[in-house]
Formats: C-alpha cells, sequence, structure tokens
C-alpha cells in the first residue's frame, strides 16, 4: 500500500498475542521481500505456507473433484470461481501439517474472499510489509543476472566488483528480464494498491491487521514481524 491508511503499525501491536493454533495471512508489493519474511514465519511457527497457485496444482495433480472442477474453468480460459478456491483452502486445512494454523501467501486478494475465509479459518494476525513505491521500482529496475550461473546482481545494493563481469564465473553476459523496467513495476504497483487497500481496512476494523516497515534490513523487517507472532 502506498502511504499510510489509518492502519495500526507493528510498533503499535495487536491487542493480544496471536493463537498459536490460528493462521497468518501475508501481504507484500512485488519486490519487498516476503518470500523471505514468510520463510521466517515458517521457521518461527511451524505453520505451513500455503498459496492458491499450489493449492490448485496439487488437486489438479492429485485428480480430486475440486481439481477436476478448477480444471474445467481454467481449460476453458475462465477464473476459477471463489467457492472452489475456498473448498480447496478447507481441505488444505483438514491435513496434519495445517492442525495449528498455516500462513497464507497472497490470499484473499478481495472482500469476498476474505468473508469467505473467515468462515472456515481463524486468523491471529494479517502482516503487511509496507515499501514506498520508489523504492520497489529502485529495487526490482536495478536486478540482473549473470548470462552464465544466472548469479543475481543488483546496480545499487549488489554489483558485480568488476562491472560487466560476474565475480562468481568470470562471464561478461548480463541479463535483465524484460519486465524489470518503471513503467510495468509502477502497473503492478498500481493494482496492489487497488486490490489490498479494502482489504486492510477491512481487516483493520477486525483488529487483525499490522503493518510493518519493510524499507529497512531484512534483519530488522523480521524482528518486527517476529515481535507480533
Amino acid at each position: 500500500m502506498n502511504g499510510p491508511v489509518g492502519l495500526r503499525s507493528v510498533q503499535e501491536g495487536p491487542t493480544s498475542r496471536p493463537n498459536m493454533a490460528s493462521s497468518i495471512v501475508l501481504f507484500g508489493p512485488p519486490g519487498a521481500g516476503k518470500g523471505t519474511q514468510a520463510g521466517n514465519i515458517v521457521s518461527i511457527t511451524g505453520k505451513p505456507q500455503i498459496s492458491t497457485g499450489d493449492m490448485l496444482r496439487a488437486a489438479l495433480a492429485a485428480g480430486t473433484d475440486l481439481g477436476m472442477e478448477a480444471k474445467g474453468y481454467m481449460e476453458a480460459g475462465q477464473l476459477v470461481p471463489d467457492e472452489v478456491i475456498i473448498g480447496l483452502i478447507e481441505e488444505r486445512l483438514t491435513q496434519p501439517d495445517a492442525t495449528n494454523g498455516v500462513l497464507f501467501d497472497g490470499f484473499p486478494r478481495t472482500i469476498a474472499q476474505a468473508e469467505a475465509l473467515s468462515n472456515i479459518a481463524e486468523l491471529s494476525v494479517v502482516i503487511a510489509i509496507e515499501v514506498p513505491d520508489h523504492r520497489i521500482v529502485e529495487r526490482i529496475c536495478g536486478r540482473y543476472t549473470c548470462g552464465g550461473c544466472a548469479a543475481v546482481y543488483h546496480d545499487t545494493f549488489n554489483p558485480t566488483s568488476t562491472p560487466g563481469v560476474c565475480d562468481n564465473c568470470g562471464h561478461t553476459e548480463m541479463k535483465r528480464r524484460a519486465d524489470d523496467n518503471e513503467e510495468t513495476v509502477l502497473t503492478r504497483l498500481s493494482a496492489y494498491h487497488a486490490q489490498t487497500a479494502p482489504l486492510a481496512d477491512w481487516y483493520r476494523q477486525r483488529d487483525l491487521f499490522v503493518s510493518v516497515d519493510g524499507d529497512q534490513g531484512i534483519d530488522k523487517v523480521g524482528a518486527e514481524i517476529a515481535a507480533v507472532l
């Protein structure tokens, strides 16, 4: 989300410590370090990280009734309806590793999904990693990789020791993703803000939403998140 939206910050903290048997929702714009922090949350809580994409692929591979239903929509070029997605989540929550709750990665995406999720899962906290848009643009647009060994570098944060030469293998061809440009990144950020702002307010009204300053070192972001788990 871009700028303050009247949400409780992590410094203020939730009114009570989350129940470890409850689930967690993690939001964050592209380039905010959500993947790294999700891994930390899994390590701290023992809750498995789940995403709708992973669940859809697993259901399709297993040939479950819901998986086949989802396949029909996907093959027709249609979005999988919320009721199918919620059904997949409900099935996932019955698995042994979800006994103490799960970490929802990037779900829900709409108020309707949030309302449906509230009927099948208890949430302890909804965490949003907040990073200013201009910093996200800097993070993403500065990335490049070695064309030889795929080592990852960054213009500002992790440049090669010798310009244009990979520190790892000595290769001299560097690559940048075509969509790692400012226009594309800003479009993605605009969509993210439009999607998550209503959800932030919805969860704030239920005293579940906590915003974390993601514009700082990885360890500091992790410590702020750990403080509300």
